[in-house]
C-alpha cells in the first residue's frame, strides 16, 4: 500500500552537486526543501578514512561508490537494427551513490567550456556553412550565452575553490594561461597546483612546437581554503586517489564536503531543508490535462516501504542517465523517434572519445603515485572549433594533457609493445617502467548523431519492477576522424619529449565498448533549447510540458564538448535555484 506524505514545497530527485548548489541559492528564501537521494551518507565511512579509503580493489577495481549494477543497469545495443542486452558490470561510466553523487569520487578537473559552445550550430554554419553539418549531426544551440553562465561559473569557482591560471580576465589575455579560455570576470579563487615531473616533460615539448600549454583547472586545493560560505579545504596531498574515490584529506571540493554539512543547518535549526536517503524514485505524477506535475513515487530502501511524495515543485537533479528514464517512465514529453527525428525525450545522448599516447624515460623519474586528479599541463588548440575543420572531414576536438592522475598499483602500469603478459618478464618491465613512463592522452568531444539515443527496454526491469534504460550507441565515422587526426597532434608532441619510447598512438577505432572506462561524461537525453520541438525543457530549465517540473544536470546539455562538463552544470545550477525562488514567488513559464 502506497502511503501519501505531507506536501512539500520543492522536491529534488538527486542528491548531488546540482541539487546542492541549487539548494544553496534557495537557502534564505523561505521555501522548504526535499531531496530524495537513493544512497546513504558516506561521511566517516570506510570510504572516507583511513586506511580503508586506500583500497584501490574496493573502490578503484570493484567500484564500490557507484550505483549497483545488481539493482540497476542499462542494456546496450550499437543500433537500433540489433537486440539490446544488460550491461552486466558497466565499466565505461560511473554514476554515483549516496550524498554528494558522482561528484564524491570525481577528478576535480573543472572547465568552463569555449565561450561559442551554448551555441554551437551558429557557430558551425557560421563558419563553415549550413551544408558543411552532417544531416546526421543533430548539433543545436541551447537557448542562452556565456555570457548570461559567467556569473554562476564565477559563484560556483568561488564556492569550490578552484585552482588555475587565469587565461583571459575580461577579454585581455594572460601569459601562461587557456589563451582560448572564455572571458571571465576575475582570476580563479586559488593558484594552480604544483607542476608534476610529467607536466614539466610536456610543457616543455609543447612549447618546442609552438603550443601554449597551462595547468588544468582544479578542485583540488593547493592550500587551505575558505569559501564564501565559511565551508573550509585542506591542502591536497597529491597521493594518487581522487577518481573513484572519496578524499579523506578534504582536499578536494565536493558537495559532501561543502554544500550538504551547511544545508542541513538550515534543517537542524530552520527547518527548511530535508534529506531523505535510500529513496528510490519510481515515477514523476503528472496530470496530462493540467500539464503540471504533483508529486513523485518512491520507495524507501530499508523498509521496502512505498510512498507518494506530493510536491510544489519537482526537480530531476540526477545522472544524465536517472533524468532521461525518470521522464520516459512517467510519459511526461514526447519520446524520440530515430527514423523520423521528431520527438524530444531521449534525443542527443553523447558521451566522449578518449585516446593516448604513451612514452617511457629510461632517465627521468616521473613518480605517477604523487600526483593529484587534476594536476595536469594542457594545450587546448585542438580542441572544439579552436582550429580550422575546413576539409576535414569532422568537427568537434579535445584537449591534449599530461594523463598523470594516479599510480596504484593495480591499474596504473605501462608497458612496452611487447611485453609479455604474465611471468617474470612482465615482473621486470613493471619494475623498469612504473616510475618512468605515462600517457599524453587526448579529451575528446562526442557531437550528437541521430542514431544515438535513449529509450525505454521493451524486455528488461530493474530490481524494483520498472524498465530499464535502453542505451542506443556506437562511435560514429565524425568520432573516428577527430580522435585520429587529434590523437596524431598528441604524438607529435610525444615525439618532441626525447622520450628513450614513444608507443604507438591509440585513438578511438572501433565500436562502443561498455567494459572500457573513458569518463563519467555521459550527456543528452533531457536536451535544453529554445524551440520546443527539439528541446525536452527550455533555456530556464522548465519542462515545456510541465511548468513546475525543471530538470538539471549533464542530460540537458545539446552536445558534448571535449571538455569535462562539471563548470556549465554547476553554473546552471546556481542559476535555477535563483529561478525556482522567482518560480515559487510568481509560478509561470519563467
Amino acid at each position: 500500500m502506497i502511503q501519501k506524505l505531507p506536501n512539500r514545497s520543492v522536491v529534488f530527485v538527486g542528491g548531488g552537486l546540482t541539487a546542492g548548489l541549487a539548494a544553496r541559492q534557495m537557502m534564505n528564501s523561505g521555501i522548504d526543501v526535499l531531496v530524495l537521494e537513493r544512497g546513504a551518507d558516506l561521511a566517516g565511512s570506510a570510504a572516507a578514512t583511513l586506511p580503508n579509503q586506500r583500497d584501490e580493489l574496493r573502490w578503484g577495481v570493484r567500484n564500490s561508490l557507484v550505483q549497483n549494477w545488481a539493482n540497476e543497469t542499462y542494456t546496450l545495443r550499437h543500433s537500433a537494427d540489433e537486440s539490446a542486452l544488460p550491461v552486466r558490470r558497466m565499466e565505461a561510466f560511473l554514476p554515483g551513490e549516496g550524498l554528494g553523487g558522482a561528484a564524491n569520487h570525481w577528478n576535480g578537473q573543472t572547465w568552463r567550456w569555449a565561450e561559442y559552445d551554448p551555441a554551437l550550430r551558429t557557430r558551425l554554419e557560421s563558419r563553415y556553412g549550413k551544408a558543411a553539418i552532417p544531416r546526421e549531426m543533430t548539433v543545436q544551440d541551447w537557448g542562452i550565452s556565456y555570457a548570461e553562465m559567467e556569473p554562476y561559473h564565477d559563484l560556483f569557482e568561488q564556492l569550490f575553490g578552484i585552482a588555475g591560471q587565469a587565461g583571459n580576465v575580461g577579454g585581455q589575455l594572460i601569459e601562461g594561461g587557456n589563451p582560448f579560455e572564455a572571458p571571465r570576470k576575475r582570476c580563479f579563487p586559488q593558484p594552480p597546483l604544483e607542476i608534476l615531473e610529467s607536466g614539466r616533460i610536456f610543457k616543455a615539448a609543447a612549447q618546442s612546437l609552438g603550443y601554449k600549454p597551462f595547468p588544468m583547472p582544479a578542485a583540488n586545493s593547493p592550500r587551505a581554503y575558505t569559501n564564501p560560505d565559511g565551508a573550509s579545504l585542506a591542502p591536497c596531498q597529491y597521493c594518487g586517489h581522487c577518481e573513484r574515490f572519496i578524499c579523506e584529506a578534504n582536499a578536494k571540493a565536493t558537495p559532501a564536503l561543502l554544500l550538504y554539512p551547511m544545508l542541513q543547518k538550515q534543517r537542524d535549526f530552520m527547518r527548511r531543508f530535508e534529506v531523505r536517503l535510500h529513496a528510490q524514485v519510481k515515477e514523476i505524477i503528472y496530470d496530462k490535462h493540467a500539464k503540471r506535475v504533483t508529486g513523485v513515487r518512491f520507495i524507501d530502501l530499508q523498509t521496502a516501504q512505498e510512498y507518494e511524495q506530493p510536491a510544489d515543485v519537482v526537480v530531476l537533479s540526477g545522472f544524465t542517465m536517472t533524468n532521461t528514464k525518470l521522464l520516459l517512465a512517467s510519459g511526461i514529453g514526447r519520446p524520440y523517434d530515430p527514423k523520423t527525428g521528431k520527438g524530444t525525450v531521449g534525443k542527443n545522448f553523447c558521451y566522449q572519445v578518449m585516446s593516448s599516447v604513451p612514452v617511457f624515460f629510461k632517465d627521468r623519474w616521473i613518480n605517477p603515485f604523487m600526483a593529484s586528479g587534476a594536476s595536469q599541463m594542457v594545450v587546448d588548440e585542438f580542441n572544439g572549433d579552436n582550429f580550422d575543420h575546413a576539409g576535414l572531414g569532422f568537427f568537434g576536438g579535445g584537449y591534449i594533457y599530461s594523463n598523470v592522475t594516479n599510480g596504484r598499483p593495480i591499474n596504473a602500469r605501462l608497458h612496452l609493445a611487447g611485453t609479455p603478459r604474465w611471468g617474470s618478464a612482465w615482473k621486470q618491465a613493471n619494475a623498469d617502467w612504473y616510475a618512468h613512463a605515462f600517457n599524453v592522452a587526448v579529451h575528446g568531444s562526442n557531437y550528437p548523431h541521430s542514431q544515438n539515443y535513449l529509450d525505454l527496454d521493451p524486455t528488461y526491469r530493474d530490481a524494483y519492477g520498472s524498465p530499464l534504460l535502453r542505451m542506443t550507441f556506437n562511435f560514429r565515422d565524425n568520432d573516428h576522424r577527430m580522435s585520429e587526426y587529434v590523437t596524431n597532434k598528441a604524438a607529435g608532441i610525444a615525439r618532441a619529449m626525447g622520450a628513450t619510447a614513444v608507443g604507438t598512438p591509440q585513438p578511438r577505432r572501433g565500436d562502443f565498448d561498455a567494459r572500457q572506462y573513458q569518463t563519467t561524461h555521459t550527456t543528452g537525453g533531457t536536451v535544453m533549447g529554445a524551440d520546443p520541438s527539439t528541446s525536452v525543457v527550455s533555456p530556464r530549465l522548465q519542462h515545456w510540458d510541465a511548468q513546475n517540473l525543471f530538470v538539471v544536470g549533464a542530460s540537458v546539455y545539446a552536445h558534448n564538448a571535449g571538455y569535462n562538463p562539471t563548470g556549465p552544470l554547476a553554473a546552471l545550477a546556481l542559476r535555477l535555484g535563483d529561478d525556482l525562488v522567482r518560480y515559487a514567488r510568481q509560478p509561470r513559464m519563467l
